[in-house]
C-alpha cells in the first residue's frame, strides 16, 4: 500500500549539531532530489548507484543559489525503512540549513510529514507490524541500556512472534470448532470437549506468561517511581547522593535542611528509577518547610516503591511510627541507617509494626549495605516471574490491555466448555481472544487507533 504523496521532515533534533538530516519518502523522492542536488563529479544523482553516499551541493533551482554543501543518499523501494523510495540529505547542523533545505523540498512538491508518518508508512507497507513500530519510539525514549535492549528485541519481532504463535494456535482451535459446527454429520474427527479444553488451557497459559512480564516491562520502559521518606536528619539526602554518586542534595546536620522534593532518574543495574528525595516528614511551624512536607506526602502517595529510612542509633519516635502506619499497604524497603553508630533501635518492634517488609541495615557514611539495597530493588522488579534475559517483555499499556481482554475471553471460553455449552458460544469467546491479540500487531486495529498511536511519535520518525 504505497501512499500517493511524497513526505519530508527534519529527522534530527533541533539545535546546534555536527549534522542535520532532512528525510523524504515516496515515489517522487529521487525526482525532487535530482532537481535540487548537484553532485560534485557527475551530472545527476541518478548517475550513482543507490545506497551510496554522494557529495555535492543543494542548489535552489529558481535562484541558482547554493543552499548548503551536503552528503546525500537515496534508497530504492522496497528495501527501505518505509518500503518506499527514501532520500536522506545530510547537511550542516543548526536550524538554518535544515530549515532552508526542508522549505526547498516542500516547494518542489513534497508534503510535510505528520508525526510518526515515516514509521506509519513502514507499518502500512508491511515492513513492520504495529508492536515493532511502537518499539521504535521506545528505543528513542529508553532511559537505560536494559530498556533500549528490550525495545530493540521488540523491533526485531520478539513480542510479535510470541503473539503470532498464540494467534496461530487460536486459529487452529477455531478451525476445528467451525468444522464441527458446519459439518456435524460428516465423517470428520470429532472435536471432543476434553481436547478443546486442554488446547484452550495451553493457550491461556501462554497469554498469562506474557502478562506476567508486564509489571517488569512497564518499569524498564517508564522507570520505577521511587520515593525516599523518613523524619528529618535520618540520611535521606545522603542516600540520594550515594545512589546518584554525586552531591545533588544539600546535606547538613540541621534537621529540615531539605525543604522541597528533589527528583532524579538513575539506573540501578539496568533498571531506571525515578527517585525523589523528600523533605523530612514532621510537624513544623515553618511555612516553607510545611509546604515541603505536604509535597513529600503527595510524592509518597504516587510512589511505586517507598524507601523508608530509620536512624538505627535512636529509638523509634512518634514521627517514625506515624509514617510506618501509612506504609502497611505500600511496596516498601526499610533501611536502618547509621549502623556505624551504636544500635539502639528495636528491630523486633519494626517487624511487628511492618510485618513482611524487607529490612536492610546500612551506613551511608561508610558506604555499607547499598549493594544489598540495589539487589533488593532488582529482585522486586523482576518478582521471580521474569528471567533477566527475557526477550519478550510487555512494556506497552496498550499491549497489556489487549492481553487482559484476551485472557478474560479465554477464561470465559474455558468456562463455557466446562459447562457444556454449544460450540457456537465457545467460538465467540475464542474469536474475541484472537481479535484482541491482533490489536497488538495491528492485524485487527482500527484507523482511529492507528492515528492515536502514531500521533505520539516525533516528526521525522
Amino acid at each position: 500500500m504505497m501512499a500517493e504523496n511524497t513526505i519530508a521532515a527534519i529527522a534530527t533534533a533541533p539545535g546546534e549539531a555536527g549534522i542535520g538530516i532532512v528525510r523524504l519518502s515516496g515515489e517522487k523522492s529521487i525526482h525532487i532530489l535530482d532537481e535540487i542536488f548537484k553532485p560534485t563529479r557527475k551530472n545527476s544523482i541518478k548517475d550513482y548507484e543507490p545506497r551510496r553516499i554522494t557529495h555535492g551541493k543543494i542548489i535552489d533551482p529558481h535562484t541558482q543559489k547554493i543552499v548548503d554543501e551536503v552528503l546525500v543518499t537515496y534508497m530504492k523501494e522496497p528495501f527501505t525503512y518505509t518500503g518506499e523510495d527514501v532520500v536522506e540529505i545530510n547537511c550542516h547542523g543548526g536550524m538554518v540549513p535544515v530549515k532552508n533545505i526542508l522549505d526547498l523540498v516542500l516547494r518542489q512538491g513534497a508534503f510535510m510529514a505528520d508525526r510518526g508518518e515515516f514509521t506509519k508508512r513502514a507499518f502500512l507497507n508491511g515492513r513492520i507490524d504495529l508492536s515493532q513500530a511502537e518499539a521504535v519510539m521506545d528505543m528513542i525514549k529508553a532511559k537505560t541500556s536494559t530498556g533500549f535492549h528490550v525495545a530493540l528485541n521488540q523491533l526485531e519481532g520478539s513480542l510479535s512472534n510470541e503473539v503470532k504463535v498464540i494467534r496461530h494456535d487460536l486459529l487452529e482451535v477455531l478451525a476445528h470448532i467451525t468444522v464441527n459446527i458446519d459439518f456435524p454429520d460428516e465423517d470428520i474427527e470429532e472435536l471432543t470437549y476434553d481436547k478443546l479444553e486442554k488446547d484452550s488451557i495451553k493457550i491461556l497459559e501462554k497469554v498469562e506468561k506474557l502478562l506476567d512480564t508486564a509489571h517488569t516491562g512497564k518499569i524498564l520502559k517508564e522507570g520505577l517511581n521511587t520515593v525516599i521518606i523518613g523524619k528529618p536528619n535520618v540520611g535521606k539526602s545522603s542516600l540520594m547522593n550515594a545512589l546518584l554518586k554525586e552531591s545533588r542534595a544539600i546535606v547538613t546536620d540541621v534537621p529540615g535542611t531539605t525543604r522541597d522534593i528533589i527528583e532524579e532518574i538513575i539506573s540501578i543495574k539496568g533498571i531506571p528509577l525515578r527517585i525523589t528525595d523528600t523533605a523530612g516528614i514532621r510537624e513544623t511551624q515553618d511555612v516553607v518547610e510545611k509546604i515541603g512536607v505536604e509535597r513529600s506526602k503527595e510524592s509518597f502517595n504516587k510512589a511505586d516503591l517507598v524507601i523508608f529510612i530509620l536512624n538505627a542509633s535512636e529509638e523509634l519516635s512518634i514521627e517514625d511510627k506515624e509514617i510506618m502506619d501509612k506504609l502497611k499497604d505500600k511496596e516498601t524497603i526499610i533501611l536502618m541507617n547509621k549502623t556505624d553508630l551504636p544500635n539502639v533501635i528495636d528491630l523486633e518492634e519494626i517487624k511487628k509494626l511492618l510485618p513482611g517488609k524487607s529490612i536492610i541495615p546500612i551506613s551511608v557514611k561508610e558506604n555499607k549495605g547499598l549493594d544489598l539495597l540495589e539487589d533488593k530493588i532488582v529482585n522486586m522488579v523482576y518478582e521471580g516471574k521474569v528471567q533477566r534475559n527475557e526477550d519478550s517483555l510487555v512494556t506497552n499499556a496498550r499491549h497489556k490491555r489487549a492481553l487482559e481482554v484476551g485472557k478474560t475471553s479465554m477464561e470465559e471460553g474455558i468456562e463455557a466448555i466446562r459447562s457444556g455449552l454449544a460450540l457456537d458460544f465457545v467460538e465467540v469467546d475464542i474469536k474475541d481472544c484472537w481479535e484482541s491479540l491482533g490489536e497488538i500487531t495491528g492485524d485487527t486495529t482500527s484507523e482511529d487507533m492507528l492515528d492515536r498511536i502514531f500521533s505520539s511519535f516525533c516528526i521525522g520518525k
